[in-house]
């Protein structure tokens, strides 16, 4: 018995140290995060710096306005989800509530293969299949722009929009499903007016997820978003999301000066609104599940 209770006792330290240690590394990330980023603004105004329109860090004084970039980052998270939610979501409709057990078998895996796809693969077929084509059919003066970092993202979404979604599908309870349909509904007026609303919020925590994976991916729109740090009027203009600025730039910012700094600054803005994503992801499905247990 007390050999028992001291394997026990070592699982549990054992999984405790393994959870404090990511905690551990995570807190180790942001400390040097900021530590690189915050000794900008001892000269440099956060204000000038968030709201600023102008990039040019090699300039002396340089300048640090990272208003375009913040503005491409939100554009293509915005458009990228446009096309990834209705796809993700019906997606994860259809495998739970319509297809066939074979035809799920079939479809699942494809879904989940698109999210094993490396990035810099999904980015090269944008530059080499996608970017021509919307320069040729759309007259775009180059086919690297925002609606080409858009859809490539939108791809990358999908996935986890999907799977989520699905999840959150399959916890709604039978019995609801089975009242609806004993009361003379139809199936698809079943999906539509019980199933989904009660897995709502279930999907919003997937929509949630799905955002944030976009607004922090780098390798797409390093290569198809087209580079240009301007504010974007149109699909076809190309523009420079932060992921990409601090990809492109940190190998060759001097190390420890105003560039470098400003690269972290970036990063910390960032982290906040991946940050913002998540703990929205998280008060979401926290609400699903007191829902679900105020309902049981």
């Amino acid at each position: 018995m007390r050999s028992r209770d001291l394997k026990e006792k070592l699982v549990h330290y054992t999984l405790t140290g393994m959870a404090g240690s990511s905690l551990l590394a995570l807190a180790g990330i942001v400390v040097f995060l900021f530590m690189e980023g915050l000794p900008l603004f001892a000269h440099y105004s956060p204000i000038d710096f968030l709201f600023g329109n102008l990039w040019y860090p090699t300039e002396d004084p340089g300048l640090f306005g990272i208003f375009p970039l913040l503005v491409a980052s939100l554009a293509v998270t915005f458009f990228s989800s446009l096309l990834a939610v209705p796809l993700g979501v019906l997606t994860a409709v259809y495998l739970t509530e319509i297809a066939h057990p074979g035809v799920r078998r079939i479809i699942k895996p494809f879904v989940e293969l698109l999210a094993a796809l490396p990035s810099v693969v999904l980015g090269f077929l944008g530059m080499v299949v996608l970017a021509p084509f919307l320069q040729d059919y759309l007259g775009a003066a180059t086919g690297l722009n925002l609606l080409n970092a858009s859809l490539v993202l939108a791809f990358m979404s999908v996935p986890t929009i999907c799977s989520v979604s699905e999840d959150a599908l399959y916890s709604v309870p039978r019995d609801l499903r089975e009242a609806s349909l004993a009361l003379g509904a139809t199936r698809w007026q079943t999906t539509v007016r019980v199933v989904i609303p009660a897995a709502l919020s279930g999907i919003g925590t997937a929509v949630m997820l799905g955002m944030s994976r976009a607004i922090g991916e780098t390798m797409v729109v390093l290569m198809v978003a087209g580079g240009a740090a301007i504010i974007p009027t149109s699909l076809l203009d190309p523009v420079r999301p932060m992921p990409a600025s601090i990809a492109a730039e940190m190998a060759e910012a001097p190390f420890r000066g105003e560039h470098y700094h400003a690269l972290f600054a970036i990063g910390i803005v960032l982290f906040l609104l991946t940050l913002a994503f998540n703990m929205l992801a998280g008060h979401i499905a926290e609400k699903h599940r007191q829902a679900g247990t105020s309902s049981l």
